[in-house]
């Protein structure tokens, strides 16, 4: 979706309000733009689920996903208040924050969304079974835009090697691209994150099967000695289909984040919507087990960079002080 389609469509969203009849009662909606990524990827899987228990869990809400080139796309949106919320990778939610390669922005965290261990996976009869293996070989590492290729950037760069000069890397118009890509021989791997993760699912589903691939024991000591702000993460056993050994590898938290002009009372309402609603959506998704309100406060940078809304709503339910 483009740019100014998105402009267009969302940038009054909270200036006017719907209407809907719920029992012959006329109920004023609050319309939220949320911004998620491309078609085929964990974002948009999680953007939908958020979506639907959200609305169901307060019908004066009516929070509308849309797909956009995802983290690098919705961090300019939101900063333009062209989005009111957004889904943004672990990296480029820290590079915006600290200011790397830009000015610091003044978004503000609405919850942390789930942590994200990085990894490859490649065809089950492959040859490759290291990280290294893998130098010189054609690998997707997810779809343009996306926050996947700038993990998986700090992660090679810790263990000495340069995506793009390193691998022949691929990037994606579309995220859900990338097993096809794999299962015909096109690319030799396929880089992701997390659990749930679509990508991983088709990969481990497949006829043929799948094995992934994370840096081991030293590879994940020098990478946190370079990056300290990426943590030791595990994918338990059985995340996947045929997965039968936890996977130690390294990543972040992935946010959803909210503009900065976004009102302290609609971000007050979101955050008791979603925290009353955590076990409705620990039920529809496997990864939003994670979006809690415990695990926000642990995973924000700073709690000054959670929203204040959100902040009142954490204070009233003792979750800091």
């Amino acid at each position: 979706m483009k740019l100014a389609h998105i402009a267009c469509a969302g940038v009054l969203l909270l200036a006017s309000g719907a209407s809907a009849q719920d029992g012959g009662k006329t109920i004023s909606k609050t319309t939220i733009s949320l911004g998620t990524a491309t078609p085929g990827g964990g974002f948009p899987l999680y953007g939908n689920a958020f979506a639907e228990v959200m609305n169901a869990a307060d019908p004066t809400l009516s929070i509308e996903p849309r797909n956009t080139k995802g983290s690098n796309e919705n961090i300019p949106l939101l900063e333009a208040g062209q989005l009111d919320i957004g889904l943004v990778a672990g990296e480029p939610s820290y590079e915006a924050f600290m200011g790397i390669g830009r000015p610091a922005t003044k978004l503000k965290i609405l919850t942390a969304m789930y942590s994200s261990p990085g990894m490859f996976v490649v065809r089950a009869d492959s040859r490759y079974k290291t990280i290294r293996d893998l130098v010189g070989q054609p690998v997707a590492f997810g779809a343009k835009g996306s926050g996947l290729p700038i993990l998986s950037r700090y992660m090679l760069d810790g263990i000495g090697l340069k995506q793009d000069e390193d691998f022949k890397s691929i990037y994606l118009d579309r995220a859900g691209d990338g097993p096809a890509m794999v299962q015909d021989g096109r690319a030799a791997a396929l880089w992701g994150a997390g659990i749930g993760w679509p990508g991983f699912k088709s990969m481990a589903e497949s006829a043929g099967g799948a094995r992934f691939i994370a840096p081991d024991t030293n590879e994940i000591a020098r990478i946190r000695a370079k990056h300290a702000f990426l943590k030791p993460l595990t994918i338990a056993a059985g995340s996947y289909p045929n997965q039968t050994a936890a996977i130690d590898s390294v990543g972040s938290w992935s946010f959803v984040l909210a503009r900065e002009s976004l009102p302290d009372d609609v971000a007050y309402r979101l955050a008791r919507t979603l925290h009353g609603a955590e076990a409705a959506f620990c039920k529809k998704l496997a990864q939003a087990c994670e979006t809690t309100a415990a695990n926000t406060v642990a995973a924000a940078p700073k709690l000054e960079l959670i929203h204040p809304g959100v902040m009142k709503y954490f204070r009233e339910i003792g979750m800091v002080k």
